[in-house]
């Protein structure tokens, strides 16, 4: 009806469909399931974590931290006077590990991977036990590629301490031995290296100079080792570097040894025992040196195996001993010459003073034999030096005495060390009354004296000293110490003396003559060139004790020659000990080769204009008269 009000539309909301019960019951059992799983889950981790492998899952933990590997620094190179490359560097690997992970049965499973001593290599570990515990422990250097793959193959296996491989830079040097006693090799340093004050800076594993240049010039050589500070995971995978300090290389040591002469000294001596030295007497310059017989220093490079190293030591030619610097043996005739001078000099002969020789001459009771057996007859100094007649030195030497002879000896840098800049090298020996009394208790005796006057005795010398002492004869008494390492300083006097110019001339005549005028050295002549020089022939021991026939082939006597060029402005002294070489005049031919490969050289660049032809002498080196 018109006017009536009617209420709203009331619309039914629509009827939600009962839940089934039988689906709820399903929801519920997946999650009882779902969380079931979830538990048995974490504890089989936790049983695995905690109590089937603790120690595993402990040291993979442990592995994901920061890690320090060191950056080993090259050593310098080692060049010749003309900076060709003697002694190099060749890139290998070397592998260290923490010592905190180390166990002994890990040690050696190790060693035997890298084919190592498992006690020494203990024994290298615990060599490290006053060092901190993170510091990493070189195992072995120069691996081979087996080795490379075991390490490769283990660094991350369990029980096994976490191995890494660093690069590194191996010495290298020349083949055959060449110059091995004078250039020396490294090696790790000893535990009784570390103790002396030489190396007491050093820590264990360190690898430094053990002999000849690479000792004497290891702070140069040696460079300061770097280190990576490295983030790692439990796999030993490297993940971040966020530290890096750069190795600082060693320096390169530039030598006064030239190449080509050290390369035909060491051909001359091939197949010999004995040693080489030439030097420039005019500033103390060391062209060559060799020593004989030799050894293989790159086997001393990474670690040397005890088999090698036993044969060196035990072999009955001691390779390992630097025959230039430590032989110390008489130097039979080659002594005369200073003899000469110190006779002229005191004015015990002069001019006019002759002997004359029967092959022989009594002296205090006993019979010197001369080494001509029909004798040399009127003899006078020239003649004397000449032939290198015994029975005339044998006077001189009774009229000057043992104390002078052992004065001028000495003055002439003999009996004591040159002061090469090379380890280990020995004095010699001159004898007097008070050497023998200090060291035996007991007089000198006259006879004596006989025997040292022609370079027998007691007397001993060095290759080394022997071209040193006749260096400053040659140069009218003005000696350089002798050096292997270039300077920058431009080399002085060691020492001088005045010599009376006609009393050196009449020595250095003689010597001119053994080589030139039908002397005891003439195989040392050299065509176009003056070469002046002496023979020496020195016995290992007494006639009488020669007589026996396995003696005298075991004790052969040693043969020494010396020699420098040109006669009146020398350039070079040469000096070479042949051992067993029987006669002075067999090494005659030793010292030729090298003078006429350094001349040689020379005249080369001189045609080239690389030097000037008439050379500047050295400043306070006296012309000879």
């Amino acid at each position: 009806m018109p006017g009536e009000v009617f209420p709203e539309e009331i619309v039914p909301l629509p009827r939600r469909p009962r839940e089934d019960p039988k689906f709820a019951a399903g929801k519920l059992a997946i999650l009882q399931y779902v969380t079931v799983g979830v538990f048995l889950f974490l504890i089989s981790g936790f049983w695995n974590l905690q109590v089937r492998n603790p120690e595993w899952y402990s040291e993979l933990a442990e592995r994901n931290r920061i890690k320090a590997l060191p950056i080993l620094a090259p050593r310098g190179k080692i060049l010749d006077r003309d900076g060709r490359v003697i002694v190099d560097n060749h890139s290998s690997f070397s592998v260290v590990v923490s010592r905190d992970q180390l166990r002994p049965e890990s040690v050696r499973l190790i060693a035997a991977g890298l084919h190592l001593d498992a006690e020494q290599l203990w024994r290298r570990v615990d060599g490290f036990r006053e060092r901190p515990h993170y510091e990493p422990i070189v195992l072995k250097n120069q691996l081979s590629p087996g080795e490379l793959a075991f390490v490769e193959a283990h660094r991350s296996t369990p029980g096994f301490p976490e191995m890494e491989l660093i690069h590194s830079q191996q010495r290298l040097y020349p083949r055959h031995g060449l110059a091995a006693h004078l250039i020396g090799y490294v090696g790790e340093v000893s535990e009784a290296e570390l103790n002396t004050l030489e190396f007491a800076r050093y820590k264990p594993g360190d690898v430094v100079g053990k002999a000849g240049v690479e000792r004497q010039y290891n702070e140069v050589l040696m460079g300061v080792d770097g280190q990576r500070q490295v983030i790692v995971d439990s796999r030993g995978r490297v993940r971040q570097v966020f530290g890096l300090e750069e190795a600082i290389p060693g320096k390169n040591l530039r030598l006064t040894i030239d190449l080509d002469v050290q390369a035909v000294a060491e051909l001359a001596m091939e197949g010999r025992r004995g040693a080489v030295v030439a030097l420039d007497p005019r500033n103390g310059e060391i062209l060559a040196m060799v020593s004989r017989p030799s050894f293989d220093p790159n086997r001393f490079a990474g670690r040397i195996r005890p088999d090698y190293w036993k044969q060196l030591v035990e072999h009955p030619e001691t390779p390992l001993l630097n025959r230039a610097i430590q032989a110390q043996l008489a130097p039979g005739s080659t002594f005369k010459p200073f003899v000469a001078i110190a006779a002229l000099d005191s004015g015990v002969i002069d001019e006019g003073f002759t002997v004359f020789c029967r092959g022989g001459a009594h002296f205090y009771g006993r019979f010197f034999k001369c080494h001509v057996k029909g004798g040399h007859g009127a003899v006078d100094l020239h003649r004397a030096i000449a032939q290198s007649c015994d029975v005339f030195f044998y006077r001189v030497g009774d009229r000057l005495g043992i104390d002078r002879i052992a004065e001028y000896a000495e003055l002439f840098g003999l009996g004591k060390k040159t002061g090469v800049d090379l380890p280990h090298e020995a004095a010699g020996l001159v004898p007097s009354t008070r050497w023998k009394v200090r060291t035996f208790r007991q007089k000198w005796y006259a006879g004596e004296t006989i025997s040292v006057a022609i370079g027998q005795g007691a007397l001993t010398v060095s290759p080394l000293q022997l071209a040193y002492a006749v260096g400053g004869l040659a140069m009218g008494g003005v000696w350089y110490t002798p050096h292997v390492v270039q300077g920058a300083a431009r080399p002085k006097p060691v020492k001088q003396i005045r010599l009376e110019p006609d009393q050196l001339a009449r020595v250095v005549a003689g010597m001119s003559a053994v080589v030139n005028k039908g002397g005891t050295g003439t195989r040392a002549r050299l065509p176009g060139v003056e070469v002046c020089g002496k023979t020496g022939t020195a016995q290992l021991a007494s006639n009488q004790a020669l007589k026996n026939s396995k003696l005298a082939q075991t004790l052969k006597d040693n043969a020494w020659f010396v020699g420098f060029a040109p006669c009146e402005s020398p350039e070079i002294v040469v000096a070479a000990l042949f051992e067993a070489g029987e006669h002075g005049h067999l090494a005659a031919p030793i010292v030729r080769d090298v003078i006429k490969a350094y001349l040689d050289k020379k005249a080369r660049k001189e045609a080239s204009g690389l030097i000037a032809t008439t050379p500047a002498s050295h400043p306070g080196a006296p012309a000879l008269p």
